[in-house]
């Protein structure tokens, strides 16, 4: 076997084939939407791994809209096929949180085979596998320094992945429809868009899933009216009567999601759920080869207490209920978590960096979903003229209002 290693890709084209027949190369109009590059079942120094097409040896490409691994030069598909034994199973929170304090490492070795760089403007850390020989941030669109890249360190384990579903031509058309419907950003904003390279990238998420006992104690607020006054001073005014409240139950929550990485806002990451979790794959190393992968800042034990604070928002919203009457008051909300079991994912995001008057600013679009959010310019004229006229028709209103009952 020779071990040489191969000449890098030309940067916009395919790689050439580990085989003797020459294959023609394409410029980069021609690479076909909504596909991404795999570098495949061969080593590229150590770095990565490829998966070379059986029939003609050139590198597959996982195509977004077949959902398997298809050649460019011949159509050969690959069906990525997973482990009879393969699955997306929970593990124990609190069992992996010893381990990790008994042994000071990072957890297991499934980031062999990738390599890893860091960008010197934004700190942020990506993953990639195989033969990529240049690419920018995507959180800063700072050019990454790819000479720099080292062997992945080990970090826990990769539980499962969700698949890219949308291409990028598609996402494109998502963020011109979302730019056109920013009523409050400036006009040239909206009428040039938003221009850059969108790059598909896996953030890497915490699930919990917890059953939670909360004991809390409050108070129930019951309005009711009384008259006050006499003659032309007479009013009704509006009181509230009080009165203890206090129980306990029961909640399981099921997935609930943790952006693990520090690079995106925790508001955008979460104004792009829903996510359909049932749909994550088996962790494989095919469905990453191509984007870059985004490595958590966020540890496992810190993640959960996000976690914690998420699931908190709903059991204020659950003692509310219990409590009832028209007013609520929580006076003490005691949460217990038991059988606390956790999945290390990846999903799948395009993301664009992009600068306005100088100011950079980020739009993430779901690729899976085509769901659009991101940061954006205002126009603080527009904003002042909605609120003058908020104004101008509430006082209308009143003067109307005031108007019927002098009448």
């Amino acid at each position: 076997m020779n071990d040489a290693p191969a000449p890098p890709p030309v940067p916009g084209s395919a790689p050439p084939p580990p085989v003797p027949a020459p294959v023609p190369e394409r410029s980069p109009e021609e690479e076909p939407h909504g596909s991404t590059r795999f570098a495949g079942a061969l080593t590229d120094r150590g770095r990565g791994r490829t998966f070379p097409c059986p029939t003609c040896g050139a590198a597959l490409e996982f195509h977004i809209g077949a959902q398997a691994l298809k050649c460019p030069f011949c159509g050969a598909e690959e069906a990525v096929v997973h482990a009879e034994d393969a699955a997306v199973a929970e593990r124990d929170f609190q069992e992996m949180l010893t381990r990790l304090r008994e042994t000071h490492d990072g957890g297991s070795h499934q980031y062999d085979e990738m390599s890893e760089v860091r960008c010197r403007s934004c700190g942020g850390t990506v993953l990639f596998a195989g033969t990529i020989t240049g690419t920018e941030c995507p959180y800063c669109a700072t050019p990454l320094q790819l000479a720099a890249a080292e062997q992945a360190k080990s970090r826990i384990a990769l539980d499962g992945v969700l698949p890219f579903q949308v291409p990028e031509r598609q996402a494109a058309e998502n963020l011109k429809q979302w730019v056109a419907s920013r009523w409050f950003a400036p006009n040239d904003f909206r009428k040039r868009g938003v221009t850059g390279k969108f790059n598909g990238v896996y953030l890497p998420y915490w699930t919990f899933d917890s059953l939670t006992y909360t004991r809390y104690h409050g108070q129930r607020g019951e309005h009711y009216w009384v008259t006050v006054g006499s003659g032309e001073k007479q009013r009704r005014v509006r009181k509230t009567r009080w009165w203890p409240a206090s129980g306990a139950f029961e909640r399981f929550f099921d997935d609930t999601l943790v952006v693990a990485s520090d690079a995106v806002s925790r508001g955008l990451a979460e104004d792009l759920e829903p996510w359909p979790l049932p749909k994550v794959n088996p962790y494989d190393q095919r469905l990453l080869a191509g984007f870059l992968v985004r490595t958590y800042d966020v540890e496992l034990e810190p993640g959960f207490q996000l976690a914690d604070a998420r699931m908190r928002q709903q059991l204020e919203y659950d003692v509310r209920r219990r409590i009832g009457g028209d007013e609520q008051r929580i006076t003490s909300m005691d949460v217990r978590h038991d059988a606390v079991t956790f999945k290390h994912l990846l999903l799948p995001v395009w993301m664009l960096a992009y600068r306005y008057r100088d100011e950079p600013h980020q739009v993430l679009v779901n690729a899976v979903t085509g769901r659009v959010t991101g940061e954006r310019p205002y126009s603080w004229i527009k904003i002042t003229l909605a609120v003058i006229a908020g104004l101008i028709a509430f006082g209308l209103i009143w003067l109307l209002t005031q108007g019927g009952a002098l009448r």
